[in-house]
């Protein structure tokens, strides 16, 4: 994935209400950008746009030199979190990865629980999700985003929910991933993610009509 997250003067409206109006930016392999904006600037919007879950009305999404819905429907190398991660409450946190990593049939328990010690959640792996916290509910969330050792990562409030020991640590996995050459779109409210974890900064604001 020579390339990591290309983003080309991309728009994207909804009911003729512009959201995105010439979104363009570039996070190559090894780097971490942050987004930053109020509530309804398109951050989240954005990052749909880059893992195939929205089309824009302009504009073009390049992930890992393969164009989103020209090349490939989905970007092939992705590890996301957006808005709060869904998981099946009866079944146990190793299960429910077992699930998701099945529809790619990409990797095995090893690696599924690699990525759950990676998130502090080696000890409840077993435990039902309907009793997790929500902090534990995130962890998993994260998990999920990494288990599969993506080259791009694209992480909405990863951090929410999570004490401030674990916030640490998880930002600690981050830097360790960008240092192997992983490509990692952010966005957080939390200003000191933000300062301690992106080389670059994108701010979005809310478009006035």
């Amino acid at each position: 994935m020579a390339d990591g997250i290309l983003v080309e003067h991309v728009y994207k409206s909804f009911k003729k209400e512009p959201v995105l109006e010439d979104v363009s930016l570039h996070i190559p392999p090894g780097k971490i950008l942050g987004v930053v904006g109020a509530n309804g600037s398109g951050k989240t919007v954005l990052m749909k746009c880059i893992c195939g879950f929205l089309r824009p009305d302009k504009g073009a999404v390049t992930v890992g030199g393969k164009r989103i819905g020209k090349d490939c429907d989905f970007p092939e190398s992705i590890g996301v979190i957006i808005e709060t991660p869904g998981f099946i409450p009866y079944m146990s946190g190793l299960r429910n990865l077992k699930v998701l990593a099945a529809l790619k049939g990409r990797i095995g328990k090893k690696e599924i629980l690699e990525a759950l010690r990676q998130v502090g959640l080696y000890e409840s792996r077993h435990k039902a999700v309907q009793k997790y916290s929500l902090g534990m509910r995130q962890r998993l969330g994260l998990a999920q985003a990494f288990m599969e050792d993506p080259e791009v990562l694209v992480l909405d409030e990863p951090f929410n929910g999570l004490d401030k020991d674990t916030v640490g640590e998880m930002r600690q996995v981050l830097r360790e991933m960008r240092s192997r050459g992983k490509a990692i779109l952010l966005a957080s409210h939390n200003g000191e993610d933000i300062r301690e974890l992106c080389d670059e900064v994108y701010e979005m604001e809310v478009h006035r009509a």
